[in-house]
């Protein structure tokens, strides 16, 4: 709390010399951190072994990529539908609920090994994964728009920091998803996972507080008449699109290339969530005191992304030999990039909703978390199932390529601060301003 007082920039409420965060925001941020977390380890502990035990029970690489992909598209549909009406469902329930399903989803899918192998298993993959994606969709959807509810002033400050926690359950869900698997088998990963996404249901209960606000008539459509936010919202899909390839199809690549175990395979998708959990805080400061440099921060990021993911196989184009060393490094400069690119955008969205005569409240903070979610969802869904096309029908190498050129592309096209309705400061207020 003391930490994110003492930063430079506007207040929610302009606090006396040595004034710390009300009760309400702290209690708001440690229930925002929390849902991260456990959110997160639970999304992440699939990578390490679940393709490989997906294809002993009959999967295809393509269907993996599917049943990955699967859970995008619904979270796609789920960040829309209830972006749109987080006033009349009430955010607090949207999370609590989200995080009740998610929870449940979580321990039925550590039970789908006493499935059969074929289509029994692979169906119920499917149902049990949407179904989860529905959940997610609600709590993360619901946390977006109260942080930036409750911290108008200190959007990226707040979510980069709270981007910590996100980092840490990616963190600690590969290696400690593969370890128990190698110890224990399938089920007890994901039994003591969605245990503890159960146990944050009581503790958001208490601790969150509830928000009330009129709804408007605003739409997604007039939210996306705006050519920056398409091009911002492109620079989300590429980062998610990249994301959703590796969830696919490192572990395989990794194990079949350099004959690592599944534990290993998580100790090494480390190298891609440290970076991300240390630069998430730093671009949120970086960004809420210079607003300007959102879009060049996007700019730099997109680049280094697209040289690390020719680098991540390496490209073919390259002539350079496949080492864990420099797949490691790929996967570093990955999630540095990811936080370098990721942070700025959801703030700037805002800005531009804001500038466009959006009304300002939670109704139009849940539409932009709606289409952030959306957006995001709709990069989860290719990359698994395109980049696991590609790995099946080509290589990993040139999968790998071809995400690097989509992240090339978004350099390209960059979106600039200008366009009708803009005026420069409108809506970037204090020093150097948040949202």
């Amino acid at each position: 709390s003391w930490f994110l007082w003492s930063l430079p920039g506007p207040r929610l409420i302009p606090p006396a010399p040595g004034s710390r965060m009300s009760r309400r925001q702290t209690l708001t941020l440690v229930s925002m951190a929390s849902v991260n977390f456990s959110s997160m380890i639970c999304y992440s502990i699939l990578g390490p072994f679940f393709p490989s035990e997906a294809l002993k029970k009959g999967a295809s690489q393509t269907v993996v990529g599917l049943i990955f992909g699967c859970y995008a598209v619904c979270n796609l549909l789920g960040s829309l539908i209830l972006g749109r009406y987080i006033v009349q469902i009430g955010a607090k329930f949207m999370l609590v609920a989200g995080l009740f399903v998610s929870s449940g989803c979580t321990i039925l899918f550590g039970l789908l090994d006493r499935v059969p192998a074929g289509p029994a298993f692979i169906g119920l993959c499917f149902v049990v994964r949407s179904v989860d994606a529905v959940g997610f969709a609600a709590a993360m959807t619901s946390t977006f728009a109260m942080t930036a509810k409750m911290f108008p002033d200190n959007v990226a400050t707040v979510l980069g920091s709270l981007e910590i926690f996100t980092g840490l359950g990616l963190i600690l869900g590969p290696p400690v998803g593969g370890w128990f698997y190698q110890s224990f088998g399938y089920e007890v990963p994901f039994l003591l996972l969605g245990a503890l996404l159960l146990l944050m249901v009581p503790f958001n209960v208490y601790v969150l507080p509830s928000i009330e606000a009129d709804p408007c008539r605003d739409s997604f459509l007039r939210l996306l008449g705006r050519g920056r936010i398409l091009l911002v919202c492109y620079v989300v899909f590429t980062l998610s699109a990249g994301l959703g390839f590796l969830d696919a199809t490192l572990s395989l690549f990794a194990i079949q290339t350099f004959q690592l175990s599944s534990g290993l395979v998580g100790v090494v998708m480390l190298g891609l969530s440290l970076p991300y959990c240390l630069a998430s805080p730093l671009m949120g400061v970086v960004t809420d005191r210079f607003p300007t440099s959102r879009i060049p921060l996007m700019v730099a990021g997109g680049g280094v992304t697209a040289l690390s993911f020719c680098l991540l196989g390496p490209a073919p184009f390259l002539h350079v030999t496949s080492e864990l060393w420099l797949l490691v490094l790929a996967l570093g400069l990955i999630g540095f990039s990811l936080g370098m690119t990721a942070i700025p955008t959801f703030p700037e969205i805002i800005t531009c909703a804001y500038e466009d005569g959006f009304q300002e409240g939670l109704s139009t903070l849940g539409m932009v978390s709606g289409l952030f979610g959306a957006v995001w969802s709709l990069g989860m869904f290719y990359g698994p199932v395109v980049g696991g096309l590609l790995t099946q029908n080509l290589s990993f190498q040139w999968a790998a390529a071809v995400q690097g050129a989509l992240a090339l592309l978004g350099v390209s096209t960059r979106p600039d601060r200008t366009g009708p309705g803009f005026k420069p400061g409108s809506r970037d207020r204090g020093r150097g301003g948040a949202v």
